[in-house]
Order: C-alpha cells, then structure tokens, then sequence
C-alpha cells in the first residue's frame, strides 16, 4: 500500500480503474459537465413542485432549498453536484449570495470549520459561472 495516499485516496484511484476497464470512455468523463445536463428549473416551476404547491400555507421554493443547502453542509459537502445544483436553483428562486453565504456560514456551528468551507468554495464556483453566463 503506498503511503502518500489516504486510503479514501486509494479507494476513489481504484473506483476510476474499475470504471475505465468498463467503459473506456469514462477516462474523461467529468462530473460537472454531467451537471450541464441537468437543467435548472425555473422558479415558477420550483414553487408549484417544493413551494407553496404542497402546502399553500407552508414554507416557499427558497425557504426549502435553503434548508436543502444547509443539510448538504452538515452532511460535509461531500457531494459536490448537488451542493452545486442546490446553489444554482436557490439564485433562480430568488436567493441572493449574501443569503446563500449565511445559511453555509452558519451550519459552521454544526457541522465544523472544513465542511462550511468546502461548501462555500462549491458555492462560490456557482455564482463565479452564473456571473460569466450573464456577460
């Protein structure tokens, strides 16, 4: 076993050579250009599915998709698709940046110092791509 690799580093090393030996293809496969397949919902949409449209006197699209990001964070931003994914439908839902920051910030508490990081770098990507979108 070599020891300049954690064993998590070891485990996702073999992962991709298991996936490559199935399917060559997958050698360039990348998890966020997978993401572009995905379209954002518009927040009509949004509203009527995980908003008002379950409960009419419940909590709203953002409010829910706030929640969502906060439990992502506690979870340790491990998966980074949908802590992205989350981010960009809170911003179609009306949510702005500082309030995106503050509920990541303030799952620190919870869930420590690392996990608030990584899930504010992922959120920063986010908003650093929609802002070249909208030039």
């Amino acid at each position: 076993m070599p020891f300049d690799k954690t064993p998590f580093e070891l485990m996702m090393t073999q992962a991709q050579e298991m996936a490559k030996a199935f399917n060559p293809a997958l050698e360039s496969f990348a998890p966020k250009e997978f993401e572009k397949l995905w379209p954002t919902m518009p927040k009509d949409i949004m509203e009527f599915w995980f908003g008002k449209g379950m409960s009419k006197d419940g909590l709203d699209a953002k409010t829910r998709l706030l929640l969502t990001l906060a439990g992502l964070t506690m979870q340790g931003a491990q998966a980074d698709t949908p802590v992205r994914m989350t981010v960009r439908h809170l911003m179609e839902a009306g949510a702005t940046k500082d309030e995106i920051a503050e509920t990541i910030a303030h799952m620190s508490m919870f869930a420590g110092i690392p996990a608030m990081t990584r899930a504010m770098e992922l959120a920063r990507e986010v908003m650093e791509d929609n802002k070249d979108d909208a030039k």
